[in-house]
């Protein structure tokens, strides 16, 4: 029973990555189209109106959905470290729609397969106890202050915006995570409606989407896609084995703790092959001015001009 629990879990968690990573290559594309069109324009408007970015979140939603049921079966560790292979799909989509992403990227990504491995072969499925309710209402509550840290970020822009975009995405994406993990699927579906975990994974997912597009129409992929990916990787992790009941199998733990950071480093480093060039919004052109009164600043300029789009709103 173990080990069907756990097929049916990772059959679902890989559905869940393969959504996501399909949904953030359109929506890379979205975000680059959108950009052309406008000028660079850092307003989330023209993405709304152009239909590769909207097909993109339509396929992360189904990818999401994977997710939280995923989330049913198997630790957050495991999970949330699969959903962040997710960015290995979209370099491979990148790739084959003629972006070459180089041989240390696919080192990265065969890298990642093996931390997945690891991982895999350590977890045990969840059966951790449920989110209490007053913690549900607190994670669903969590979406003021991180809005009010939002606009703080947006009406005060400064070099650390994608960075801080980036974080609180990540954190937004966590709190999707952890209420996920605690939520209970009821008979017949439609008392989801009444249920604070299943409110906090809808705030909390478009909050933590609009963070993200946020951050990339500020700067660079590279970074704002490595704050999220290791901020809602390592966050649920660490509550779900601290607090959730999360469990490593006796004698596993090195393995665990081996896998998860292969997949974590691989994640990130693959973030960078994961969206198409995009021409630079308003901070980026502030930047890239600023950077050719450097003696690098033409080359520092290009690499300012890179922008791309997220793994998952589960996530």
């Amino acid at each position: 029973m173990t080990l069907t629990v756990m097929l049916t879990g990772l059959l679902i968690a890989a559905l869940a990555c393969l959504g996501s990573g399909l949904g953030s290559a359109m929506e890379a594309f979205g975000v680059h189209r959108a950009a052309a069109r406008t000028g660079g324009s850092a307003d989330l408007a023209p993405l709304l109106r152009t239909p590769q970015y909207v097909a993109g979140l339509g396929v992360d939603v189904l990818g999401s959905v994977c997710t939280v049921i995923a989330l049913q079966y198997l630790p957050l560790f495991l999970v949330q470290a699969i959903v962040a292979a997710s960015v290995g799909v979209t370099a491979v989509v990148m790739a084959v729609t003629g972006r070459p992403v180089g041989r240390r990227a696919w080192i990265a990504l065969g890298a990642s397969l093996i931390g997945l491995a690891l991982l895999a072969t350590s977890a045990e499925p969840a059966n951790g106890p449920m989110v209490d309710t007053v913690w549900q209402w607190l994670l669903l509550a969590s979406a003021l202050p991180l809005t009010g840290l939002g606009l703080v970020v947006e009406r005060r822009p400064h070099r650390a915006t994608p960075v801080l975009f980036g974080l609180l995405a990540g954190v937004s994406f966590s709190v999707v995570s952890i209420s996920a993990r605690g939520l209970d699927l009821p008979e017949p579906p439609w008392l989801l409606m009444r249920m604070p975990s299943a409110w906090a994974i809808a705030v909390l997912g478009i909050l933590g989407t609009v963070f993200f597009a946020r951050g990339l129409q500020h700067g660079r992929v590279t970074v704002v896609a490595a704050v999220t990916f290791t901020t809602e990787t390592m966050l649920p992790a660490a509550v779900g084995l601290l607090f959730l009941g999360d469990e490593i199998r006796p004698g596993r733990e090195p393995l665990a703790v081996v896998g998860f950071g292969i997949a974590v480093v691989a994640a990130m480093f693959l973030a960078r092959f994961a969206a198409p060039g995009l021409p630079p919004g308003p901070a980026h052109r502030a930047n890239g001015a600023e950077a050719t009164r450097q003696p690098d600043g033409p080359k520092r300029s290009t690499r300012n001009a890179a922008a791309g789009s997220p793994p998952s709103t589960s996530s």
